[in-house]
């Protein structure tokens, strides 16, 4: 048995020993020179894996390099991330100093999930051409974004149906909270929200729900204020282009009771229109041509902003001046009517206003879920510009 292995083992080494001679033949001996062993070993461990290289800017640093850099734990990081006051300022301002030089972002899904709380609050609107909008989100964010919120909007008109689904849209989002700012076509799906997301109404003055608070303009005094305007100014025969929604009635209402208060109720006209420039336009066509077969209004009270310049334009293709001929209101004071060559009056709705409050109920909600409902009316006043004057003579 030993001689066979040995007889084995050596055949075994033979056959190493020639396939080596072979490769070996294949390689110039001058070739074999000009690589010493040295060299060979000393350009392996050049190759030898090293730990691995995590600080490259591939990677966005992470708390744990913060805490490192600073020379505190994760948890103290965290901490300082919170703004807790467990803190001392010498740890403070070394975590601090690490975020800054390493250039830190926390990871903002991270700590929703921990905190339970996203920072974010929907905004639901039902138009963002308008620029009654504008002013409103301005006021809504000024105060939201000084608590650390920031805002998601979805706009209306995109989707008639989003009445009904941004219940389910803000709640997968996890928004802390909504509001709802105007008059939406559509608010089946409110009361579904407000049962589980603390919930604000701005600018309108429906639905009223359990727990829902509403901060709005008072529009049928607005209306009011701009209708006897124009019967201080002498008019008589006042038309009104009249909006949609129960800010749209309410305007309505206060400019019928302004006529009736003064005797004019028979002169006091309201065409219908939708709070659009070519709905006004429209409406004011119809109010101003002589083919209605009655005396056209001395002055017109529109809905809105948006509504009296499309009143406005009809009126110049009517050859009607501005305010010689005419004497036109409009409402929200948006930037519209203080463009110079415009320099529309308007009933002034504190737009910036009803956004600061709603966003002031909206984190007292948030912090009270269950406290009654408030609402709050934000009093309007006239602004008096270039586009209202006595009526002209009779001819």
């Amino acid at each position: 048995m030993e001689r066979s292995n040995k007889r084995s083992a050596g055949r075994t080494t033979a056959r190493a020993t020639e396939a080596t001679a072979e490769t070996t033949a294949e390689v110039p001996a001058e070739t074999m020179a000009a690589v010493p062993v040295e060299a060979t070993t000393e350009k392996a461990a050049q190759y030898r894996p090293g730990p691995r290289d995590t600080s490259g800017p591939h990677r966005p640093p992470t708390i744990r390099g913060v805490a490192e850099r600073a020379g505190v734990s994760k948890s103290l990081v965290s901490l300082v991330l919170q703004g807790s006051p467990r803190v001392s300022d010498a740890k403070r301002q070394a975590v601090l100093g690490a975020i800054e030089e390493l250039g830190y972002r926390p990871n903002a899904a991270a700590r929703s999930l921990v905190a339970r709380r996203t920072h974010t609050v929907g905004v639901l609107l039902n138009d963002m051409r308008n620029p009654w909008y504008a002013d409103v989100l301005d006021g809504l964010n000024s105060l939201l974004h000084a608590h650390g919120l920031r805002m998601l909007m979805a706009d209306g008109r995109l989707d008639r149906r989003t009445g009904q689904e941004f219940a389910r849209t803000f709640q997968e989002l996890r928004v802390d909270g909504l509001v709802v700012v105007g008059t939406l076509p559509d608010t089946t799906g409110l009361a579904e929200v407000a049962e589980r997301l603390p919930t604000v109404i701005a600018g309108n003055h429906e639905p009223r729900l359990p727990r829902v608070d509403i901060v709005a303009n008072d529009d049928e005094r607005g209306a009011r204020l701009a209708t006897e305007h124009l019967i201080r100014l002498g008019h008589r025969r006042i038309a009104h282009i009249a909006g949609q929604g129960l800010a749209g009635e309410l305007r309505r209402r206060g400019f019928e009771a302004a006529m009736a208060a003064h005797g004019l109720t028979g002169s006091a006209v309201v065409e219908s229109g939708d709070g659009t420039e070519e709905g006004g336009y429209r409406a004011a066509v119809r109010l101003l041509s002589p083919a209605r077969g009655r005396i056209r209004p001395t002055a017109v009270f529109a809905y809105n902003d948006i509504s009296g310049v499309g009143a406005l334009s009809a009126a110049g293709e009517l050859d009607l001046a501005v305010p010689a001929d005419l004497s036109l209101v409009g409402y929200d004071n948006t930037y519209l009517a203080r463009i110079r060559h415009l320099w529309l009056n308007s009933v002034n709705n504190s737009s910036h206003e009803v956004g600061h409050r709603a966003a002031r109920c909206l984190l007292d909600r948030m912090a009270r879920p269950d406290a009654p409902a408030d609402r709050q009316l934000v009093a309007p006043e006239l602004e008096i510009r270039g586009s209202t004057a006595p009526p002209p003579e009779a001819p």
